[in-house]
């Protein structure tokens, strides 16, 4: 098993395992993936259904 990169990634990884369902229209999306960005202080995590465009964004604060 590779080891991972950063627990910024395993957040990532984690919310790919549990969060693919669209909060707006339910639609569970299996090819999706949530994109990190980052920005001095604060690393977020940004999701975008497939279905009916609607944007789920989680955010952390360092």
């Amino acid at each position: 098993m590779v080891p991972k990169t950063s627990p910024f990634e395993r957040l990532r990884e984690k919310f790919e395992e549990t969060e693919l369902a669209c909060r707006q229209c339910g639609y569970h999306d299996t090819d999706g993936g949530w994109r990190v960005t980052t920005s001095g202080s604060r690393v977020q995590y940004q999701f975008v259904c497939s279905s009916c465009s609607a944007v789920d964004t989680r955010e952390m604060r360092l």
